[in-house]
């Protein structure tokens, strides 16, 4: 690609994938409301609110590519996911219409669907179950995804990321973690497949302990290739095992299903 945009790079995953996926492309152009630092060689750095139409039209213009990772990214009032996670994600969608429609790695979340419990195994067709306001605005976020492949051709990976750090920190992360190259190799995947579509693919690691099946996805040829297993005896040595009857051990979106509706 000549141009991967990267929204989003100021926060946790964006920094992650800001030095990682500079190979990716000529030109990484990185999108935050927030201060991005200094611009590295191949670095374009762009301020946005993603809830300005116009400047979000102006950002998508010239891209290949884009990995959404812009907008409110935990549990929050819902004026400030309103403007980030819904309005943005329509202007996205929006803009994209009007500038090719460039392939979209849309960063989801297992909040989709964190009200499943942890002995349900789910595939990529089971109902949403959102444990929060910021869940719900990545239902909304899918299903804008759905309608623009459907309706225009737009093709959008749906990402239902588990957890992505350099390594689980918890019991719930044996099941639910990411490790960022898995992560990178699926992103190289969605830019480089002759045909993508609009799949939910479950953001994990070939992981033991496992909720979620990718079956759906297969035909990308992606296969994740770590595993949380070899953190096991660090997280247990580390962590008491949560209580039988708490969010951490019950639900698949653990404390986040737990989480106040927030009004100040």
């Amino acid at each position: 690609m000549e141009r991967l945009l990267i929204t989003g790079a100021a926060g946790g995953l964006g920094r992650m994938m800001r030095e990682r996926l500079s190979h990716v492309a000529t030109k990484l152009r990185l999108s935050d409301i927030a201060d991005l630092g200094e611009a590295g060689p191949n670095e374009e750095l762009v301020q946005c609110d993603l809830a300005d139409e116009a400047a979000v039209h102006d950002l998508v213009a010239g891209c290949d590519g884009i990995v959404h990772f812009g907008g409110v990214s935990v549990e929050d009032r819902f004026d400030k996911i309103m403007a980030g996670n819904i309005q943005g994600v329509y202007n996205l969608y929006e803009a994209c219409r009007a500038n090719g429609m460039p392939r979209i790695v849309f960063a989801s979340s297992n909040h989709t669907i964190g009200f499943h419990p942890q002995d349900r195994h789910l595939t990529a067709h089971d109902p949403m179950k959102p444990d929060g306001l910021y869940g719900v605005s990545k239902c909304f976020g899918e299903a804008i995804a759905s309608m623009y492949h459907s309706k225009f051709g737009q093709e959008t990976a749906l990402v239902r990321i588990g957890s992505c750090f350099p390594r689980p920190t918890n019991h719930r992360m044996l099941a639910t973690w990411f490790s960022p190259d898995d992560f990178v190799s699926l992103i190289e995947t969605v830019f480089n497949v002759p045909r993508l579509g609009c799949p939910v693919i479950w953001g994990v690691s070939d992981n033991d302990e496992m909720w979620w099946d990718n079956s759906a996805a297969r035909y990308l040829g992606w296969r994740p290739k770590d595993s949380s297993s070899r953190f096991r005896e660090e997280v247990e040595a580390e962590n008491a095992r949560p209580a039988p009857d708490s969010p951490d051990a019950l639900w698949q979106g653990g404390k986040f299903t737990a989480d106040p509706i927030y009004r100040d």
